[in-house]
C-alpha cells in the first residue's frame, strides 16, 4: 500500500465516503455497513468521511454504530464539515461541533472541513467566524487538521487560500469528466491547489456513478483496454495518480463496489498512457450526449430545500437513463413510482432554493422544465 506522502497518518490513497451508505428503506442498513467497515479496516485503509447532513443525520450515527464504538480510535481517522444550513451566527458553531462529536461517538475529529465553500457560503463563514472559530478548535486539540470542501470557480478558491494559509487541505470535485468542464473546472481547481501546495481530497472521482455504468458508446472505448477492469476503477485512478491527491473518497452503498474499490487501490497504479487515451475518449463521447450532470448529492431535496416535494435528482436521473441510453421504461418509473408520492417537476415554483445550495451550480428550474416536457407530454 502507498505510502501517504502528504499526511502519513492515512493509510493509502482511498477514503470512505459516507454520504451514500447502505440503506434498508430509509435506514442504513447497519449489518452491511458493519461489514464494509470491516473490510476496509482490514484491507489497511483507515479514512472515512461524514457530514452532519448526510443522509438527515443518519450518517453520523451510523459511523457510531458501525466504526467509533467498535474500534479503537488511533485505528480510523475521520472526517467531519461545518455545514452553513446548521448555524447562523457565531454562537451557534461550537454547540453544532460538540453535537456532531457526540453523534459520532469521538471526542475529536482528525479533519474538520468547512463545508462546500462557495463565493457565497464563503461570506456567511467570514461574517459569522466560522474559520477563525474551527482554527481555536484546533488549537485545543478538538481537530487535528483544519480544511475546507470546495465548489466554486478556481479564482474564489484561489482568493479562500490567500486569506486563509492555515488551510491544510482541500476536498474538491475531479473526476475526468469534469477536468475540463467549464462549470466546475475541476483542472484549473485543482491547479490552485497545487499552486498554494494545498493537498488535495477527491470527492465525486466516479460523479455520482456516472462513470460507473457508463452507456455502450462510453463503455466501449474501455473494452480494448487489457485487462478490460470495472469502468470505476479507471475513474479512481484517473483521480489518485495525480501528484497533489492524497486521498481518493468514494460512496460505496454495497459490498461490490466495496470490493472493487480495494481490489483497484490495495496495488494501487496510475493509469497507462492507454488507459489514459480510452479515459479521454470516453470524455468526449459524454460530451456529444448532452446529460444532465447531476451527482446525486441530493442537497437539493434536503432541509426542505424544495418546498413542493420533487424529488429533482432521481428525476434527473430518469431523464439521462431515457434520452442517453434510450430506456423507455422510465416513463413508467416517473409516473408511478418516482411521483406518486412527490412533486411532478411541473409542480416547480421556481424559488430557486434548490439552485442556491447545488454544488454543480445547475439550473435546476430550466432542468425540470425539460424533464416535465419529456415526460408529461399530453
Amino acid at each position: 500500500m502507498l505510502q501517504n506522502a502528504f499526511f502519513p497518518e492515512i493509510h493509502g490513497n482511498l477514503g470512505f465516503g459516507c454520504m451514500r451508505l447502505p440503506m434498508a428503506g430509509k435506514q442504513v442498513d447497519e449489518e452491511e455497513f458493519r461489514r464494509m467497515v470491516d473490510a476496509f479496516l482490514a484491507a489497511g485503509f483507515n479514512y472515512f468521511d461524514t457530514a452532519h447532513g448526510y443522509l438527515g443525520g443518519k450518517s453520523e450515527t451510523a459511523l457510531r454504530q458501525a466504526l467509533t464504538s467498535r474500534y479503537d480510535r488511533k485505528n480510523y481517522l475521520l472526517t467531519n464539515k461545518l455545514t452553513a444550513n446548521y448555524f447562523s451566527k457565531p454562537e451557534d458553531i461550537r454547540p453544532l461541533f460538540e453535537k456532531q462529536l457526540a453523534a459520532c461517538g469521538v471526542d475529536y475529529f482528525d479533519f474538520y472541513l468547512m463545508h462546500a465553500q462557495d463565493a457565497a457560503i464563503y461570506r456567511k463563514f467570514k461574517r459569522c467566524g466560522a474559520y477563525k472559530a474551527a482554527l481555536k478548535l484546533r488549537d485545543e486539540g478538538r481537530i487535528r487538521h483544519f480544511g475546507i470542501s470546495f465548489h466554486d470557480k478556481a479564482e474564489v478558491l484561489n482568493g479562500i487560500l490567500t486569506d486563509w494559509p492555515q488551510i491544510e487541505a482541500v476536498q474538491i470535485q475531479l473526476n475526468y469528466l469534469d477536468w475540463e468542464d467549464v462549470a466546475v473546472e475541476s483542472r484549473k481547481v485543482y491547479e490552485v491547489c497545487e499552486k498554494h501546495g494545498k493537498p488535495v481530497l477527491v470527492m465525486e472521482p466516479v460523479k455520482g456513478g456516472s462513470l460507473a455504468q457508463l452507456p455502450p458508446e462510453a463503455s466501449a472505448a474501455l473494452d480494448a483496454l487489457q485487462p478490460r477492469r470495472s469502468n470505476a476503477s479507471y475513474a479512481l485512478r484517473f483521480a489518485a495518480g495525480l501528484p497533489q491527491v492524497c486521498a481518493v473518497l468514494s460512496g460505496m452503498s454495497n459490498m461490490e463496489q466495496m470490493n472493487d474499490n480495494l481490489n483497484t487501490m490495495k496495488a494501487f497504479a496510475p493509469l497507462s498512457a492507454g488507459e489514459a487515451a480510452a479515459v479521454d475518449q470516453v470524455r468526449r463521447v459524454f460530451q456529444g450526449m448532452h446529460m444532465i450532470p447531476c451527482t446525486g448529492c441530493r442537497y437539493c431535496v434536503s432541509d426542505n430545500h424544495c418546498p413542493k416535494d420533487i424529488l429533482i435528482p432521481d428525476l434527473f436521473s430518469c431523464m439521462n437513463l431515457k434520452t442517453t441510453f434510450h430506456n423507455w421504461n422510465q416513463d413508467y418509473y416517473y409516473q408511478n413510482i418516482l411521483t406518486q408520492a412527490h412533486g411532478k417537476a411541473s409542480a416547480c415554483i421556481q424559488c430557486g432554493g434548490c439552485e442556491r445550495v447545488c454544488p454543480q451550480h445547475l439550473p435546476i428550474r430550466e432542468l425540470l422544465g425539460s424533464v416535465a416536457r419529456e415526460f408529461e407530454r399530453r
